[in-house]
């Protein structure tokens, strides 16, 4: 079995906003992988920040982003605790990144994920073992392995 994937913000938002209906697709295909194999892992941090940016963009859908939040802690959310915390100011020392970003990784860790699907880090970065996919050039069977009984498809940059 794969190690879990962790999910950035990022990525749940586009699963809902129909600008950009490529992206839409993408995050909308991870997604639906995620549940169907039970290896979506997400943080507090990820919650938070999607309903405060879900109840920004679309002030009418505090309803509908409360249940989605309320569907996600299926996905076991990670809980920033001084471990994490510490482990993230090493990890933002380390790689430059911002603090943000760095507690998402050190969340990551803590549940063992192997992947994490984020455009905010560069892809293919290798982050002490967890490793950054752009979800939107790399479709779930490229590193879940295709559905049994189904075909590997095309990465999404093809």
């Amino acid at each position: 079995m794969i190690a879990p994937v962790f999910v950035d913000t990022n990525v749940l938002i586009y699963a809902l906003d129909d600008a950009d209906l490529k992206k839409q697709a993408a995050a909308r295909d991870w997604r639906t992988e995620l549940w169907r194999r039970r290896q979506g892992r997400i943080s507090f941090q990820v919650l938070q920040e999607f309903y405060a940016k879900v109840t920004h963009k679309w002030p009418d859908a505090r309803q509908a982003a409360r249940s989605e939040a309320r569907d996600l802690l299926a996905w076991r959310p990670v809980s920033v605790d001084a471990g994490i915390l510490d482990h993230a100011w090493k990890i933002q020392d380390r790689y430059q990144i911002s603090f943000w970003d760095a507690l998402i990784v050190a969340a990551a860790k803590s549940v063992s994920c192997r992947y994490l699907l984020t455009e905010d880090l560069q892809a293919g970065q290798d982050l002490d073992g967890l490793l950054v996919v752009n979800p939107f050039r790399t479709d779930p069977p490229s590193i879940l392995g295709a559905r049994p009984g189904h075909a590997h498809t095309e990465s999404l940059a093809d």
